[in-house]
């Protein structure tokens, strides 16, 4: 019993060795040529060997380029290949009669066997396909991201060098939709407080006389006009009071002024934009405003036209997955008439413009201050006439005080999507709410709108909403 286990055992063990099988050998890279009959191409990778063998002895080799391929003979029916440049070129096998044994078509290109295995390397998960095309390199298929195709790309690039064609395409979603938020709030406070005396007297039966005055009443022109209740042309002042008395031939009037201002502005700007990732995309949403310019040669004037308003700039990239690169240029602008000059006749507009320009990075969705200002000014001002100004309590008559501020808060916010088209009944515009009205609606209930509403669809859905949702505005 022992025996014959024994004797399996020793058989199977025999059988899987049988089995097994045998380590293979590296298969040397040759072309074997025969007298008289044409040769297929010979394709050698650049800086590798193939070794070439002919049917009959050979006396004669030559090759038309040397500076594509190397050749030197291992005997006499063996030639070895060696590839150095991209390209093509032809080796010549004359017999020892001097007769023409054949002509072997040599093609070196690109070593894409190690070109492939450093691209699985660098990119795992890019479905890249490599070919070679003449003495370069065609790259194809679907990548997931910019960033990866410009990996596989430079790295073309170094196994052939300004010969590598880019069939590749980008997959996923490359189009960028950029809401851009301007806010600005602006607040002033001014606050003025003066007063003034005016003394005349009148002697000699008008043939002498004499006034004067501080402050406003200064520059009233005559006092007696002010003494009937007029207020000094000059005065700008929220609130005025003027008093007046006649003590014998003495006219005396005070003039009590005061002005308080408050002011506040918002501006908001919300441009979007949608643009292909690694191209450019602008919008403008104001005006041109014309400039009158000299000519440098005959002195003309013509007429240069600046734009204004709601500026927006940027070129998307989406580098990789929901990673987006955006290079911005963004500004708000209005025309200023107060600080306009007038000049050869014609009167030219100044501009308030408030602008950023950057770059950045952000994923889908996310959101970004790119730029923001605060900014306090404060003024305070005091004058008086000098000695008199500082007579206690009769010294406010001969004093004037101002006090301004202003405060300004300014913020720039971005926010990029990803997105991709959709069919066009499913967009809603700020129009579909509003129909204009029927003449029954307008002349008999005074009505601006209409009050039917599509029924059904997109427009339909947002007419059925109130104005005071996300698609728009109401202004009582």
């Amino acid at each position: 019993m022992k025996f014959d286990r024994f004797v399996r055992v020793a058989v199977a063990g025999l059988t899987l060795a049988v089995a097994a099988p045998l380590p293979q050998q590296a298969a040397a890279e040759t072309l074997r040529v025969l007298a008289g009959s044409p040769s297929r191409a010979l394709q050698v990778p650049m800086n590798r060997a193939v070794v070439v063998e002919s049917d009959v002895p050979f006396a004669e080799l030559s090759i038309a380029n040397p500076g594509i391929a190397d050749i030197s003979s291992l005997s006499d029916r063996t030639i070895y290949v060696l590839g150095k440049e991209p390209g093509r070129t032809t080796l010549t096998i004359l017999g020892a009669d001097g007769n023409l044994i054949t002509n072997v078509e040599v093609q070196v290109t690109p070593d894409v066997a190690e070109f492939r295995e450093r691209l699985s390397q660098i990119l795992p998960n890019e479905q890249v396909e490599v070919r070679t095309a003449n003495d370069g390199i065609v790259l194809s298929g679907t990548v997931s991201s910019i960033a990866a195709l410009d990996a596989a790309l430079e790295l073309a690039n170094r196994y052939a060098p300004d010969r590598v064609s880019n069939l590749m395409a980008v997959g996923g979603t490359q189009q960028v939709m950029l809401r851009v938020r301007f806010a600005e709030m602006q607040r002033t406070v001014a606050k003025e407080l003066s007063s003034s005396l005016g003394l005349g007297g009148v002697a000699l039966g008008g043939d002498l006389g004499l006034s004067g005055g501080t402050n406003a009443l200064a520059n009233a022109g005559a006092l007696a006009s002010g003494l009937d209740g007029g207020i000094p042309a000059a005065n700008n002042a929220n609130g005025a009071f003027l008093f007046g008395f006649n003590a014998g031939g003495v006219e005396v009037g005070i003039l009590l002024e005061a002005l308080e201002s408050r002011g506040v502005v918002r501006t908001l700007a919300e441009p979007n934009l949608t643009a292909l990732s690694g191209q450019e995309a602008s919008f403008l949403a104001g005006g041109e405003y014309p400039i009158p310019v000299r000519g440098s040669d005959d002195g003309g004037v013509t007429i240069e036209y600046k734009p204004f308003g709601v500026e927006l700039n940027f070129i998307p990239t989406v580098v990789n997955d929901d990673l987006i690169n955006i290079e911005l240029q963004a500004a708000v602008s209005s025309i200023d008439p107060a600080n306009g000059i007038t000049t050869n006749g014609f009167q030219v507009d100044a501009f308030r413009r408030r602008e950023t320009q950057t770059t950045v990075e952000m994923r889908d969705g996310e959101s970004f201050a790119i730029a923001g200002l605060l900014s306090d000014d404060f003024r305070d001002l005091s004058g008086q006439v000098p000695w008199l100004g500082d007579v206690p309590v009769l010294g406010a008559l001969f004093r004037s005080a101002e006090y301004e501020r202003s405060q300004t808060e300014l913020v720039i916010i971005i926010t990029a999507h990803l997105v991709s088209p959709v069919r066009g009944d499913a967009l809603a515009l700020p129009t579909d709410r509003v129909r204009p009205p029927t003449e029954r609606d307008l002349f008999l209930f005074g009505r601006v709108s209409s009050d039917e509403a599509p029924a059904t669809g997109a427009a339909g859905e947002v007419a059925r909403q109130d104005f005071s949702g996300s698609y728009g505005y109401v202004l009582d």
